[in-house]
């Protein structure tokens, strides 16, 4: 907020700056392109010491009456306020108005030089033009009605209310532009925090799923055969020691991501016979990427729970590889007539939601659910 308030004061700043330096540089040039012009500090200090009243104007509405409307929300007592300060100022027009011909000091300096006197104060006592001789004579009210203060506002005080209202709706404009950049920033915090807890949410979802897949798994060998439940546990303490200091990370490399699934597979082969053709092509060596962790697993444990038949042969295909910057995933498996229906997953409903929160739009999935096989094509960008 502190930032913010900065970043518009400066723009203010700025502003009058250029606004106060214009009636210089503007007599500077007429000076130089008009010979017969002369520079006078006197019309400058006159045209800011008109500046000067906007500028208060301005200093009252900006820190004290605009903050109502913009952030207090306030609308009546904005509009009421204002109808007060445009009333002031009406006011003050109207009484200094000037009651005699205006001559701008560099005139008069001129008209003295000329030994010529601007019209009295009382009344024009110069020898009037002759077309003015020869038109009858009018009522005459008297010299000073001539020159006194119109009832109604004159073109002079409409102009500078219509700059008033101008200046007040520009302020406006400014701080509701910094205040919707502000709220830009935090509604992003706000996403980036509540990103994170969804995250977190879903992957201690995915975690005891896991888990408990393989406990299922090394529960069913240990009757059947010992040595090869030794080998399930051996392999199961790798997948935990990646799970445990890699699985709350944003990102790890996309090598120890691949050594995951190549565990978890060949910990599933273990529960089945040759009729199940498992195939995982998997690079070797990979560029230095890195991926959310337990990304793929979810579709490849879908895989096992949903196309592993054991009536007829079956067959999962798992293929992953690198082009540019992006990684595409495929896993093709065939449908059993009756699915596992373990209890517990996390489901493919979750694995969207959690591409949606990282990246947004900017993947690809394809699902081609087809009677006899079941085919995912991922395409997600690599960091």
């Amino acid at each position: 907020m502190q930032e913010q308030r900065k970043h518009e004061n400066l723009t203010y700043l700025a502003l009058w700056g250029m606004l106060f330096t214009v009636p210089v540089l503007s007599l500077y040039v007429r000076s130089v392109n008009d010979d017969s012009f002369t520079f006078y500090w006197s019309d400058v200090l006159m045209i800011w010491k008109q500046f000067a009243i906007f500028l208060c104007i301005f200093l009252v509405h900006n820190f004290l009456l605009a903050p109502l409307l913009v952030y207090k929300h306030k609308r009546a007592l904005y509009f009421c306020a204002i109808a007060v300060v445009m009333g002031i100022f009406v006011t003050y027009q109207c009484s200094n108005r000037p009651m005699k011909p205006f001559y701008p000091p560099h005139q008069r300096h001129e008209m003295a030089d000329r030994h010529q006197q601007p019209p009295h104060e009382e009344g024009f006592d110069h020898e009037p033009p002759p077309f003015e001789k020869e038109t009858p004579p009018k009522r005459h009210h008297g010299p000073r009605d001539q020159h006194r203060p119109p009832v109604f506002l004159g073109e002079h005080d409409i102009v500078a209310l219509i700059v008033l209202i101008l200046m007040m709706g520009m302020n406006i404009g400014i701080k509701f532009y910094f205040k919707s950049r502000h709220d830009d920033k935090q509604l992003m915090v706000l996403e980036k925090e509540n990103l994170e807890q969804q995250l977190e949410y879903l992957k201690y979802q995915i975690n005891p799923h896991f888990f408990m897949n393989t406990l299922n798994n090394i529960h069913a060998l240990v009757d059947i055969d010992p040595e090869k439940a030794k080998d399930t546990i051996l392999e199961l303490s790798k997948m935990m020691r990646f799970v445990l200091y890699e699985g709350d990370k944003k990102g790890v490399p996309i090598t120890r991501e691949f050594d995951f699934i190549r565990n978890y597979v060949t910990l599933m082969k273990l529960r089945y016979t040759d009729k199940v053709e498992v195939k995982v092509e998997l690079p070797a060596e990979v560029p230095d990427y890195e991926l959310p962790p337990l990304m793929l697993i979810t579709f490849i444990e879908n895989a096992f729970k949903h196309g592993i038949s054991y009536q007829h042969a079956s067959f999962i295909h798992v293929k992953a590889g690198i082009e540019g910057t992006k990684l595409r995933f495929t896993c093709r498996n065939s449908k059993a007539d009756k699915p596992n229906e373990e209890k517990g997953g996390v489901g493919l409903a979750n694995v969207k939601q959690r591409l949606n929160l990282i990246y947004g739009t900017n993947y690809t999935l394809n699902i081609q659910d087809e009677p006899d096989t079941y085919n995912v094509e991922l395409e997600i960008p690599l960091t």
